[in-house]
């Protein structure tokens, strides 16, 4: 029993560092190249290092950091390459998705992507980017699961994760979630009506948003990306 005990508090304690350094890398809190220091990090939550350096694998493993033998660990840098690999995987997903959606949707299904709209328009309106982004999840979920292939999500979303730091910055650099909002309009119309062309026409636009921020952001910071 106190083998269990001990084993559920390092995973707690993995969990609630992990959720902070995640929350703090993506709100762009802790900034590409920033450097963590694992003894630091440990007496901040008064644990010991071994949640923390699970904290930090898992982190990792998601892009967010990077780990080097007998060097500092700093929050991972973009990757230009590693940008377009991503952004391919997801735009052949998210493609097929769509497209399964278009054929596959029924009455049902269009009241659930109606009302992810509504939610959407509601915090658009608020001007929550924080609740935008986690709905933005939900309605990508909810596509999957229309299409009937739920386990497209798991890709989805591993994908979009390595890009939400740049989701971010786009956010901030002007008001975009109207126009992210009435893209998502534009998915659900023509899934509705069985237009598959046009539907994956709109989702590929949907995820090129992010093209010009990119740019932007690789020529005013430099020390952003990997050289």
């Amino acid at each position: 029993m106190e083998t269990q005990n001990r084993t559920s508090e390092r995973r707690t304690s993995v969990d609630t560092v992990f959720n902070h350094l995640y929350k703090e890398i993506n709100a762009l809190r802790l900034l590409p190249g920033a450097k963590i220091s694992e003894a630091e990090i440990a007496t901040r939550f008064g644990v010991s290092r071994q949640p923390v350096r699970d904290a930090f694998s898992k982190l990792e493993n998601l892009d967010l950091l990077l780990i080097r033998p007998q060097k500092a660990t700093e929050v991972k840098r973009f990757s230009h390459k590693a940008i377009v690999k991503s952004r391919f995987i997801r735009a052949a997903v998210e493609a097929e998705v769509i497209r399964l959606a278009s054929e596959r949707c029924n009455n049902a299904a269009a009241a659930r992507m109606d009302a992810c709209l509504d939610e959407q328009k509601t915090l658009v309106d608020a001007g929550n980017y924080d609740g935008f982004s986690k709905l933005d999840y939900e309605f990508h979920k909810t596509l999957c699961e229309v299409a009937e292939v739920d386990f497209a999500f798991e890709v989805i979303a591993s994908e979009k994760a390595k890009l939400d730091r740049l989701c971010v910055l786009s956010l901030s650099a002007g008001d975009r979630l109207s126009q992210l909002l009435d893209d998502h309009q534009q998915i659900v119309d023509n899934v509705k009506q069985g237009n598959a062309q046009q539907a994956v026409a709109a989702g590929m636009l949907h995820l090129s948003r992010l093209d010009a921020t990119i740019e932007k952001i690789s020529a005013e910071n430099t020390d952003y990306f990997d050289q």
